[in-house]
């Protein structure tokens, strides 16, 4: 089957999505992710792979953290980079985004970071450039977001070695989530063999079983004996008209404590693909203890994201 994300050469040529990814190709990405995590505790945090190449962070959706951590990470591969932010309320038509694209290329850059409130808007632009320009999906609506996906693999993996004995527990509004997605898919084709979803049934997709996971309404029975906890942030801005309690009443109910922590392993990690928000999915306590790897995962996802950069454009230097 077509997979647009590869190249004639069967090389990764975007990224658009975890989905058509082989083990092989995800292993590459953490391994070579492994290798660039040391740059950054360096005196001069720089290697040239990408010397004399543009990135473009294009981002018709805000997002701070995820912009950053790309511009960083381009930086440190050499690369000059370009940040714009077209975040506006509307703009989601295929020629708008494409003509903004083409203006781009027009000035020669050669990655393009894009985030779109629109699923598949990353897919739409890999169709519609030439062979040499290279896309990478920063977020596309409720679709996909696989460097996060990526960089939560490369956090198990860092502290838990082995995929296939591994209990993973995703926790909170899986129905919005392109994290979530990502790392289901991610998980799956990694060998993880006990995927849990734990929600509302109004935070769950429909037949969400078919993605090869177990679900629980009930989170104490969910987290038992989990080895990886990952919370997802409730957001708001995209839960139209879905009946949620009171935020006190949802961190009652699906919050992550310290109590709730007990129930899994005691070795346990607990992840978070931020921003938190601290007393609504996560209590502070738990953010902050040492079974926490919320920070970590935001230095990991540096090197991550570093690692599909030189893959995608080095291979072209």
């Amino acid at each position: 089957m077509f997979n647009p994300q590869l190249n004639s050469k069967g090389n990764l040529n975007h990224l658009l999505s975890i989905e058509g990814l082989s083990k092989e190709k995800i292993i590459q990405i953490l391994d070579t992710a492994e290798s660039f995590l040391k740059i950054g505790e360096r005196d001069v945090k720089k290697v040239p792979i990408l010397r004399g190449k543009t990135v473009c962070n294009v981002f018709f959706e805000n997002s701070t953290r995820t912009r950053t951590t790309f511009e960083i990470a381009a930086k440190r591969l050499s690369a000059d980079v370009i940040n714009l932010n077209v975040a506006t309320s509307s703009q989601s038509k295929g020629e708008t985004i494409l003509d903004t694209i083409n203006n781009l290329i027009a000035m020669n850059a050669d990655v393009f970071v894009v985030r779109h409130s629109s699923s598949g808007a990353a897919h739409f632009i890999a169709t519609h450039v030439k062979p040499n320009i290279h896309i990478i999906n920063a977020g596309d609506g409720n679709h996909s977001h696989p460097t996060q996906g990526l960089l939560d693999a490369f956090t198990i993996r860092k502290y838990k070695t082995n995929f296939n004995k591994l209990k993973v527990a995703i926790v909170g509004d899986i129905l919005h989530s392109r994290v979530a997605r990502s790392n289901i898919h991610a998980l799956n084709i990694l060998g993880v063999p006990e995927i849990r979803v734990i929600a509302p049934k109004t935070l769950l997709p429909y037949e969400i079983e078919k993605l090869g996971v177990h679900v629980f309404h009930d989170i104490d029975k969910g987290l038992k004996d989990a080895d990886v906890i990952m919370m997802l942030r409730i957001q708001n801005e995209r839960m139209d008209g879905v009946m949620l309690p009171s935020q006190e009443e949802y961190f009652k109910t699906y919050g992550l404590n310290q109590t709730r922590l007990d129930l899994a392993k005691k070795d346990a990690i607990v992840m978070h693909p931020g921003p938190m928000n601290r007393g609504v999915e996560i209590d502070s306590a738990v953010a902050d203890s040492d079974q926490s790897v919320i920070l970590p995962q935001v230095t990991f996802g540096i090197a991550v994201r570093m690692a599909v950069m030189a893959i995608l454009a080095g291979q072209h230097s």
